[in-house]
């Protein structure tokens, strides 16, 4: 192929120039509606522990504590293995196979419900594993109850994890925002009739996610169904979906991994506050933080899931040689993520000494919240950087890369650092959170030369073999 001449060359810098702010513009409009979608799902964890935190430090502790193990054991994994149809669907709709997608929501689907066995027996003897793990009594009693009352929550979270990923992977952003807003404001009505009005208590605050969940699937089921937006891509239910459930498997670990490394070692500093002076108030305390840093996760996450659905619809512009839209996006992404961090971690300082209140009356839990939120904030600022480079890996379909890199950064690094700092040196939860900050740094500085090595032009070559050299798109 000849090399444009001079006088082409300034037409073909400027094309090049028009397609990737055309693409920059259709990265702000997903990622708001994502992050959004990402903050309301979040908030139907946060406000049944606001409604149990008021309940006693008791009911904080044990609900906090199951919450963790839930998730460590459960909701991460699900969520991780789901996230394969990122690569899969947004390989399958950028070569315009469009029933593929809808094949592969069913796989995903019948894999997760597999996966769902192990998990609600794990459930079940939630109060033996804490105590075996050295929990307090009391503590994992109250743990092991709010545990299972969780289970039925798995039912509808299966296929509402799989639906919402089949919508994202088609860039249907808008109508998943609008049914999670439904869902979180019903949510505060259901945690109240069964918390206090049908007298559940903390056990109520449980089966609310459940109902919610019921709630959400059935308005996306709905819009799936009716909307013509879908009506290429969803057929019905298909016998294909029982084929190649291991070549799903296959995949959809090392994506589970990627997300599961890093979500396991902040529900692991939870547990390992259990083994510290005064249990209740450091579980209640470092849960909440948790909770926090996980609601402001949401928006870097969006921005995440926005720039690895934009790499596969820029698969052509790849494929033909110009891959500096692709290149400005995840620029794009990164200045975002700094520009959000910045500020939402300066309105955390601001807040530090009020937000304690949202989740518990207790005055020395308000306290122990405020002088953890600097070192929070901290922690957001470097993880919103980070997520945002890891969407850049799921474009790219380099989950393992990713998964790697997070074994490395939290368990080779920040988790032992966090057991020194809290055991050893006796920093306590204060110890335990600035070891996960050292490991977020080092994800950081792993990712980034990782993102800064990526050739474009290969990458170009190999996203375009991926879309058209197969009807099975693998990562």
């Amino acid at each position: 192929m000849q090399n444009p001449s001079v006088d082409e060359q300034p037409l073909l810098v400027e094309r090049d120039e028009n397609v990737a702010a055309s693409e920059a513009k259709r990265l702000l409009r997903l990622a708001g509606p994502l992050v959004a979608s990402g903050l309301l799902q979040c908030a139907l964890q946060l406000v049944s522990v606001m409604f149990v935190g008021h309940l006693g430090e008791l009911h904080l502790a044990g609900a906090s504590l199951a919450t963790s193990l839930a998730n460590v054991t459960g909701f991460s994994l699900l969520a991780g293995m789901a996230s394969a149809l990122d690569t899969l669907c947004g390989q399958a709709f950028g070569a315009r196979q469009y029933h593929l997608l809808g094949v592969y929501k069913q796989r995903a689907m019948l894999v997760l419900a597999l996966a769902c066995v192990p998990i609600a027996l794990v459930w079940t003897n939630t109060t033996r594993i804490l105590l075996f793990l050295g929990q307090d009594r009391a503590i994992a009693a109250e743990a092991g109850a709010y545990a299972r009352w969780l289970i039925p929550s798995l039912v509808p979270y299966v296929p509402l994890t799989c639906h919402i990923r089949f919508l994202q992977t088609q860039s249907i952003v808008v109508p998943v925002m609008a049914s999670s807003a439904v869902t979180s404001l019903s949510h505060v009505l259901v945690c109240w009739a069964l918390v206090h009005k049908a007298g559940m208590g903390s056990k109520g605050a449980a089966l609310a996610r459940a109902v919610s969940y019921c709630t959400n699937l059935s308005i996306l089921s709905m819009y799936t169904r009716l909307s013509g937006a879908c009506k290429r891509i969803w057929k019905g239910f298909s016998m294909e979906a029982f084929k190649e459930l291991r070549q799903f498997a296959e995949l959809a670990f090392p994506s589970a991994m990627m997300v599961c490394l890093e979500w396991w070692s902040f529900e692991l500093l939870v547990l390992l506050s259990g083994l510290l002076p005064n249990p209740k108030l450091e579980t209640s305390v470092l849960s909440i933080c948790f909770n926090t840093g996980a609601l402001m996760f949401m928006v870097p996450s969006g921005l995440c899931t926005a720039i690895s659905t934009i790499q596969y619809t820029l698969s052509n512009e790849l494929g033909a040689g110009r891959p500096q839209a692709a290149k400005l996006a995840t620029r794009l992404v990164v200045c975002l993520a700094l520009l959000e961090g910045s500020v939402i971690s300066v309105t955390m300082i601001l807040l530090r000494r009020f937000w304690g209140y949202v989740y518990s009356n207790e005055e020395e839990v308000v306290a122990y919240i405020a002088r953890m939120i600097p070192v929070l904030a901290m922690s957001f600022f470097m993880d919103g950087i980070h997520t945002s480079l890891a969407g850049v890996l799921t474009g790219c379909g380099e989950q393992k890369i990713g998964a790697r890199v997070n074994l490395v950064a939290f368990y080779l690094a920040g988790i032992p650092l966090a057991v020194l700092l809290a055991f050893a040196l006796h920093f306590n939860r204060m110890g335990l959170w600035l070891g996960i900050v050292c490991g977020s740094l080092i994800k950081l500085l792993l990712l980034m030369w990782i993102v800064l090595s990526i050739n474009w032009e290969k990458e170009a070559i190999k996203v375009k073999d991926m879309v058209l050299g197969s009807s099975l798109p693998v990562a």
